[in-house]
């Protein structure tokens, strides 16, 4: 079995989570460059994850506050793997990895961090973007700021 650790996340796994829904919260407040939403579909928008895995890390996730891909009505769930299939498009073009990890935790056994807003995360990756890091320093290096990554991709959906 191949173990992946990701102990800088441990900073969000022990933080005091702001009450309500972050993933309502954000779009709600119109501040889309604060708050790193880089896109606004029909249904769904696309924000940067401010815990990455690694640069460009996306998360696509519908306005209505919906728990599980099943509860999303037929226009909410078409919308959102078509933002999905663009996300890729776009990273692919502007960051160039040489693939994605490309995903849905549904419940938080599953491993979702917030269990009750169905998102999918979209992860770019690149060929060594893991290195010894987190082993022996208990530390990630994330090569980019979150703002620095926005710039890169902000107008391009």
């Amino acid at each position: 079995m191949e173990m992946i650790w990701a102990p800088w996340r441990i900073e969000y796994i022990r933080m005091e989570k702001p009450a309500g829904c972050i993933l309502c919260d954000k779009p709600a407040e119109n501040n889309d460059a604060a708050n790193f939403i880089l896109y606004r579909a029909k249904e769904n928008y696309i924000i940067l994850n401010t815990y990455p895995y690694n640069p460009g890390h996306l998360l696509v996730a519908p306005y209505r506050h919906v728990a599980s891909l099943e509860g999303l009505t037929p226009e909410e769930l078409h919308d959102h793997i078509e933002v999905v299939r663009h996300s890729i498009e776009v990273l692919r073009e502007v960051l160039k990895p040489a693939g994605f990890n490309v995903g849905t935790n549904i419940g938080k056994v599953a491993g979702a961090g917030i269990d009750d807003h169905i998102h999918s995360h979209i992860v770019p990756r690149w060929q060594g973007d893991n290195n010894f890091m987190p082993v022996i320093a208990d530390a990630r290096v994330v090569p980019e700021a979150l703002a620095d990554t926005y710039k890169q991709l902000e107008g391009r959906f």
